[in-house]
C-alpha cells in the first residue's frame, strides 16, 4: 500500500498451463493402494488453470474468487525477491506475476515459484500488475508505465507519466471492436487512457490531487478517487468526466462497483456507498467505538462487504443498509484487501499473518504467521492463494497435505 502521501498535500509534491493428472507411474502405485500423499489431500489439481489477472480479481475490482478455497491451508513454496512487496500478484499463463521495492517485475512458475523471468523498470514498484491478452501492464514509482511480454518480459512500449503510479491498471473493450482501452491513474493527477496492443496514448483526465488506487470499471465508465477527496466517473471511451462525488475526505484505495453502486473507503474512517446513476452517497459506514482509515480496498459480494481498517479490524458490512454485522480483531492496521472466496474472506494484516475467517460470522478459520507486514491483497484462484510480504516475499499456499 501506498504511503501516507495524503496527509502531506502541503508539504513536498512527492504449474505450467495445468498439472499432469497422474503419471503412468503414480497410476500404478494408486490401482495398488499406495496412493500418494499429496495427491491424496487434493492439491488443487486445476491450479494451473488459475486465473486472477487483475489486482481484486477483475475489472468491477470486486475482490471475489470464483473458486472456494480449503478449510486449511500449507506453504507450497516461497520466492525471495531484493526488497519488500507491496504490489499484489496477479494470475495466469502458469504463472505469477509481482512488483517489488527492488525495482523489478517477476514472472515466476505457478507450480514451484522458480523464476520465469524479471525485468528491471529502473524505480520501486508498489503498483499490482495487470495481465491482458499476453502483456503485462505495470507502473513504478518513476512513472514510467511499460507493457511487456508476459512469456518473455520484452518491453513492447513504455510511456512516461509525470509521476508516480501507485494504483494497478484495468482495461476495457473498444467501442466497435476496435481493440481494447488500458487505463493507468498517476501521481501527476492525471488518468491516462492507452491503445493497449500499440500504447498510443488516446486521452487524459486530470483531477485536482494525486490518484492513489486503481480505476473500477463496467466496460462503459470507470470509476476512481485520489487525494482530492472525489470519486471521479469517467468515460472509458473518451476520457470525459460524466459526474464525480463528494466522498469527505482523501481516498487512498481503490472503488468495488456492484449493482450499479461504488463502494469505497476514504481516510476520514468512513466506507462509502454510492449510487452512480443518482450520483449520491447511500450510506456511510464508520466503527461507533472508534475507527481508522481505510486504506484497504473493499470486497463485495451479494448481502455484504469486506474491508479492513487501520483500526487493525477487519469489517463485514450489510452491502444495502451499511449496518455492522461483525468485526475481527488483527494486531496491527489493516492496509490489506481482502478477497471473498466461497464461504469465506481471506486477508493479511500488518501484524504479518495472512488470515482466513467465515464470511457468515467473522470466525477464525485459519491464519499463518509470515511476520513481515501484508499491505498487498491475496491473489486467490484455483483452491490456492498467493501473496507478497515486506519481508521482501512472495508466497503461495495449498490445500494441506
Amino acid at each position: 500500500m501506498r504511503p501516507d502521501f495524503c496527509q502531506m498535500l502541503s508539504g513536498n509534491d512527492t504449474m505450467i498451463r495445468k498439472l499432469v493428472l497422474l503419471s503412468t507411474v503414480l497410476l500404478c502405485l494408486w490401482s495398488c493402494g499406495c496412493r500418494s500423499s499429496r495427491t491424496e489431500s487434493g492439491s488443487s489439481p486445476h491450479a494451473g488453470d488459475a486465473s486472477w489477472p487483475i489486482f481484486r480479481g477483475d475489472p468491477a475490482l470486486s475482490g471475489q474468487a470464483r473458486d472456494p478455497l480449503p478449510a486449511a491451508l500449507t506453504l507450497r513454496w516461497s520466492f525471495q525477491a531484493g526488497d519488500n512487496i507491496v504490489s499484489s500478484p496477479v494470475l495466469g499463463m502458469g504463472r505469477v506475476y509481482i512488483g517489488s521495492t527492488d525495482k523489478k517485475v517477476y514472472a515466476l512458475h505457478l507450480a514451484d515459484g522458480k523464476k520465469a523471468w524479471e525485468f528491471d523498470t529502473g524505480d520501486s514498484v508498489e503498483a499490482s500488475p495487470l495481465l491482458l491478452d499476453g502483456t503485462v501492464y505495470i507502473g513504478s514509482l518513476s512513472g514510467e508505465f511499460f507493457a511487456l511480454e508476459a512469456g518473455t518480459g520484452r518491453v513492447k512500449w513504455k510511456h512516461k507519466l509525470g509521476n508516480s503510479v501507485y494504483g494497478s491498471a484495468n482495461w476495457a473493450e473498444a467501442a466497435g471492436g476496435q481493440g481494447k482501452y488500458v487505463f493507468v491513474g498517476s501521481y501527476d493527477n492525471r488518468m491516462y487512457g492507452f491503445q493497449a496492443e500499440t500504447g498510443t496514448l488516446l486521452w487524459t483526465y486530470e483531477t485536482d490531487n494525486y490518484i492513489n488506487g486503481a480505476p473500477a470499471t463496467d466496460g462503459r465508465i470507470m470509476v476512481f478517487g485520489g487525494c482530492d477527496s472525489r470519486l471521479h466517473i469517467v468515460s472509458v471511451e473518451t476520457g470525459k468526466r460524466i459526474a464525480q462525488v463528494e466522498a469527505g475526505s482523501y481516498i487512498p484505495g481503490s472503488a468495488a462497483l456492484a449493482g450499479g453502486r461504488a463502494f469505497v473507503g476514504n481516510y476520514g474512517n468512513r466506507l462509502i456507498c454510492i449510487d452512480i446513476g443518482g450520483r449520491k452517497i447511500l450510506w456511510e459506514y464508520e466503527n461507533a467505538e472508534g475507527g481508522g482509515a481505510f486504506f484497504s480496498s473493499p470486497a463485495v459480494g451479494p448481502d455484504r462487504v469486506v474491508v479492513g481498517s487501520r483500526d487493525r479490524l477487519l469489517h463485514c458490512i450489510d452491502r444495502s443498509t451499511g449496518q455492522k454485522i461483525w468485526t475481527f480483531a488483527t494486531r496491527r492496521d489493516v492496509d490489506s484487501s481482502p478477497v471473498i472466496a466461497g464461504d469465506r474472506v481471506i486477508f493479511g494484516s500488518n501484524d504479518g499473518r495472512l488470515y482466513l475467517v467465515r464470511l457468515a460470522d467473522g470466525a477464525p478459520v485459519w491464519s499463518y504467521e509470515i511476520g513481515g507486514a501484508i499491505a498487498g491483497s491475496p491473489a486467490v484462484a484455483g483452491g490456492m492463494v498467493f501473496i507478497g510480504s515486506a519481508d521482501g516475499s512472495v508466497y503461495a499456499f495449498g490445500e494441506g497435505k
